[in-house]
């Protein structure tokens, strides 16, 4: 059998190891069009940033490494540029010779990657506007900053890549400008979650721009001028366009094989084509959402190879499906971690699901062990079977792992409440003995039980209104440095001695600062005749959503405290 590969770096680089260790007689033949069979583009901005200082250390595998211990022949600087299904050839363009050949396969797999998305606008050909996606790409930038002082860099674009050259640059003491078309940062996140990275960015001096679409570049003299839609202007020594990627299926097209969103390359759950013998993997495919079920563009390394190996499977006689991705993604930013997994409000919407949302602020570890920080949890569950659909953490300690237990579990088909049930590792410098997994669980039991009844913090205006009671439990200091106009307030400690003053023939809904508190007021209140209501995410949430804007001279946009921030 011949398997004749088109793309190396993950989903290309991990199908043809696979397939060597199934097959050891197999001939398989890698194209690559770059000089970089496999390297980590993830790493990428953290080279131009100097955090990785070796160059080599980016290249995960060479061609001479690749013969030597797979016995995979690798051609670098060769590009696929046509495919006849029909003669089960590949037409192959060589960059040294600038001759082609024809190459014939038993089975072909495409791994041809996504390519930076370019706006059509007026300048935006000129030599200062670079993207992100090769180490080609990565040198150039690196090269550029080093000839060039580059004071003030502008990033279009407020996705991960974004965020990472943002961080790395601002290390590197250059002004960064930030400009998103949308209305907040990282899509993944709902707005709500990100109002935290967007105190983050303006922590860190960084000139965020939102709503904000670019119509043009203008070189005026030595100086390169921004021009959006709101009619700014604004002057970079270097601009990075980080908008996204689009599935490059130019060559796909060539085998009229069936093509998806944004023209990605439809497989099947064995990560074959429309076309016989013909598989795909990586950013140019069309997948499942795991958690949705519908068509998804989900470009991420960890699907890539996990679809590599699959495709591989199948294409040695072994029946192997691929799943679907629930689009799980972590990402560093300066001392804060960001992460989400399955599905936002969003994407929820858009399947019409029966869904519920709970926001929570644990602690990182046992809060008596010195250095626990706040993380925020925002969790997505179906109402109705009680399943996880999504959620997104953003803190400083104790993240990533959250999030990777929350996505085994929807993995493995827990319900919410299960989440209570697990037996996870505690020692008080890593977690407490309840841990926020544990906390999720509990909290979606108490609802869906009838413990507790919820309201989130969109509602609060229109609740004024209808003149309910708004009641705060939080303690004197608290309520005197913030509290929602309209409230009444008795801390918690004094709400059985006060609890007359608080009518019985109207629905009371109760904040304190995360959320705890108010909760075991509405159990007290709820015992004694009342109607409660407990506030998602307290005041804290609140506050760093609906009073954002104002910024207190000792906080940010998300009403953390400033230095909690740094």
């Amino acid at each position: 059998m011949k398997v004749v590969i088109v793309g190396g770096v993950a989903g290309g680089a991990s199908a043809a190891a696979r397939i060597r260790r199934l097959d050891e007689f197999a001939e398989i033949v890698v194209f690559e069009r770059t000089d970089f069979i496999s390297y980590a583009n993830c790493g990428l901005p953290y080279y131009i940033g100097g955090v990785i200082e070796d160059e080599e250390a980016l290249f995960l595998q060479t061609p001479q490494r690749f013969w030597e211990r797979f016995n995979i022949k690798v051609r670098v600087r060769h590009e696929v540029i046509a495919i006849d299904p029909t003669q089960k050839t590949v037409t192959v363009y060589s960059s040294d010779t600038k001759t082609t050949y024809e190459e014939q396969y038993d089975k072909l797999l495409l791994s041809p990657g996504a390519k930076p998305a370019i706006p059509a606008v007026p300048g935006i050909e000129n030599n200062k506007i670079f993207t992100l996606r090769t180490v080609e790409d990565t040198l150039a930038i690196k090269a550029f900053l080093d000839r060039h002082s580059c004071r003030n860099i502008t990033i279009i674009g407020g996705g991960f890549i974004g965020l990472e050259m943002a961080e790395n640059l601002v290390k590197k003491q250059r002004n960064v400008t930030i400009i998103e078309a949308s209305d907040h940062l990282l899509g993944p996140l709902d707005s709500d979650m990100a109002s935290i990275v967007h105190s983050v960015v303006r922590n860190h001096n960084i000139h965020l721009m939102l709503q904000s679409k670019v119509i043009g570049f203008e070189q005026i003299g030595k100086d390169l001028f921004i021009q959006t839609a709101d009619q700014q202007t604004i002057q970079a020594d270097m601009v990075l366009l980080c908008i996204g990627v689009i599935p490059d299926t130019k060559l796909a097209q060539t085998a009229n094989l069936e093509l998806g969103i944004k023209g990605s390359i439809v497989v099947d759950e064995q990560m074959r084509t429309s076309v016989t013998d013909i598989y795909a993997v990586g950013d140019a495919v069309e997948i499942k959402h795991a958690i949705s079920g519908q068509k998804t563009l989900i470009q991420l390394a960890g699907p890539a190879n996990k679809q590599g190996r699959i495709a591989a499977d199948n294409i040695c006689g072994i029946a192997s499906k691929y799943p679907g991705a629930q689009g799980t993604s972590v990402l560093k930013f300066f001392d804060w971690t960001i992460a989400s997994t399955g599905i936002n409000e969003r994407q929820a919407k858009e399947a019409k699901s029966n869904y519920d949302r709970i926001v929570l602020s644990p602690l990182s570890h046992a809060g008596y062990y010195p250095g626990a920080t706040t993380m925020t949890i925002k969790v997505l569950y179906d109402r109705s079977t009680l399943h996880i659909l999504g959620a997104q953490i953003i803190g400083k300690d104790g993240v990533d792992k959250r999030i990777d237990v929350l996505a085994t579990a929807m993995k493995a088909g827990l319900k919410g409440p299960e989440l209570a049930e697990l037996d996870l590792a505690y020692a008080p410098p890593y977690a407490s003995a309840k841990d926020p997994i544990h906390f999720i669980g509990y909290m979606i039991e108490n609802i869906a039980t009838g413990k507790v009844k919820q309201f989130h913090y969109e509602e609060i205006d229109s609740l004024k209104q209808k003149g309910v009671t708004l009641l705060d439990t939080r303690t004197i200091s608290e309520y005197k440095s913030g509290n929602i106009d309209g409230s009444i307030h008795i801390p918690l400690d004094e709400l059985r001695q006060k609890m007359a003053q608080i009518p019985k023939d109207k629905p009371v809904y109760i904040l304190c600062h995360s959320g705890l508190r108010s909760y075991l007021a509405c159990r007290i209140l709820m015992q004694n005749g009342y109607d409660c209501y407990n506030l998602s995410g307290g005041y804290r949430f609140y506050e760093m959503i609906v009073k954002g804007k104002k910024q207190p001279e000792n906080t940010l946009a998300c009403g953390i405290p400033k230095e909690e921030l740094q």
